[in-house]
């Protein structure tokens, strides 16, 4: 898996419930990546470094793993 959206990520990792929240999310500028504001077909990478704001809170994350399928919560 070398390329994965950025937005298929953060629905992938359940930050948001849709993959069309995650991509409006990108597109109001609510998700950042290593400081940059990012567009929901950037690529994501192991090791990036992300601010994301949702309603439920502000969010600093370092990406780890990549996946596109949708799993469990608890995976999550």
């Amino acid at each position: 898996m070398a390329n994965l959206r950025i937005d298929k990520w953060l629905w992938a990792a359940r930050f948001f419930k849709t993959r069309s929240l995650a991509t409006r999310a990108c597109e109001l500028g609510r998700v950042q990546s290593n400081n940059h504001t990012v567009k929901p077909a950037r690529e994501v990478r192991v090791g990036d470094l992300l601010q994301i704001r949702t309603e439920s809170g502000d969010f600093q994350v370092e990406v780890l793993l990549l996946s596109e399928v949708r799993g469990p919560a608890s995976v999550a």
